[in-house]
């Protein structure tokens, strides 16, 4: 439903980055701010937030129903049909609330082809929205890491039944279809991104999108999956292999299991994504494999699988408390395989890491 605080704090961000008025389309910030999953077709709908918090909707008449029940009376709809075009009820919304002329930070979940078509029926500066919201939604509150946390729980029970599940002779498209059936059977609401099964060589491309490949004995195998739990998401991958490893298997796995460790550890007071980009990938640097480290540490994970904060050279903002994010090194040897372990953490008080996956990170040998 309409978050009035959230509404409230973003009108006050707006107003500190000198604009006047942020416009989101069907996308994450949408939903953060009023519980609002939009089906996304072509046509133009979402909220308009001013610096003095007043707000309206932009509804064609099919989702009237939706949106109202959604965002409540405190905002003013303007409906709009098919045959009439969305132009002159983007105007009078602008009018509304003062804005032509004004500065119009427009989110990600606009198109630009509409963007386009707002700015011929509103002369207004416009300003890049993607991230207008992150220094709201990157600093989660405790019913929000709650559902993180529950999230997370689901992840490590599915992860357990895949290390059951997988054998020699079965497809990567069967332990996908496997990775479904278990997050229904356990409570997710729903996946928060396509499962990645890497088997054997798929697995030195991080987001390898076949399925087709049957598993061998020798495979590392890559499993990326994570689910959605009240909106909020879960995002974990483990490394398995099937049958013993040889040593340069277990010395490759050694190093990023490693690396990930090392990254979480360095989640202390006052750090930046950067530094624990850094500690991460020290690791691997200093073992002889920088060249075969192809990501960033991590990402935020929120209502969106990707949001801030990053965890990336060149993020010198100090991690807080509430953050969210993964940290997942990984070595990937093209035409070979590829090995990586990720967990999320949550930033505690104190400043350290709560490792929301509780999954183990040792190698584990499927026989």
């Amino acid at each position: 439903m309409f978050n009035a605080k959230r509404i409230d704090k973003l009108a006050e961000e707006l107003s500190r980055g000198g604009i006047d008025a942020l416009f989101m389309g069907p996308s994450t910030d949408l939903e953060y701010l009023a519980g609002l999953r939009l089906f996304d077709d072509e046509r133009v709908k979402g909220l308009m937030v001013s610096r003095e918090g007043k707000c309206f909707a932009m509804v064609p008449l099919l989702y009237r129903e939706e949106m109202t029940a959604s965002l409540g009376q405190d905002v003013s709809y303007k409906i709009w049909a098919d045959h009439e075009g969305f132009a002159s009820s983007w105007a009078a919304g602008c009018a509304e609330l003062g804005l032509e002329g004004k500065r119009i930070a427009i989110n990600d979940g606009v198109r630009a082809v509409d963007l386009i078509e707002m700015r011929n029926a509103v002369d207004f500066k416009w300003a890049n929205g993607a991230e207008t919201l992150s220094p709201l939604r990157r600093e989660k509150d405790e019913a929000e890491l709650d559902c993180l946390r529950k999230a997370g729980e689901i992840a490590d029970k599915v992860m357990d039944g895949v290390s059951r599940f997988i054998r020699e002779g079965i497809t990567e498209k069967d332990v996908i279809d496997k990775i479904t059936r278990l997050y229904e059977e356990n409570g997710a609401e729903g996946l928060s991104f396509s499962p990645i099964v890497a088997s054997g060589p798929g697995g030195s491309m991080p987001h390898y999108s076949r399925s087709d490949r049957t598993l061998r004995q020798g495979d590392f195998i890559v499993v990326d999956t994570g689910c959605r739990f009240h909106g909020y998401c879960s995002d974990m991958t483990r490394t398995f292999c099937l049958g013993e490893p040889d040593e340069t298997q277990r010395k490759i796995y050694g190093i990023v299991l490693e690396a990930q460790k090392t990254g979480e550890a360095a989640v202390l007071p006052g750090a930046t994504g950067q530094d624990v980009d850094r500690a991460s990938r020290k690791v691997i640097n200093d073992a002889g494999y920088g060249d075969c480290f192809l990501n960033r540490v991590g990402h935020g994970v929120g209502i969106a699988i990707h949001e801030s904060p990053y965890i990336i050279e060149g993020n010198e903002t100090p991690l807080a408390p509430g953050n969210v994010f993964s940290i997942e090194p990984g070595i990937y040897i093209e035409g070979k395989y590829g090995v990586r372990i990720e967990n999320l953490v949550a930033v505690r008080q104190d400043g350290t890491a709560e490792a929301l996956n509780k999954f183990t990170r040792e190698l584990v040998i499927i026989k």
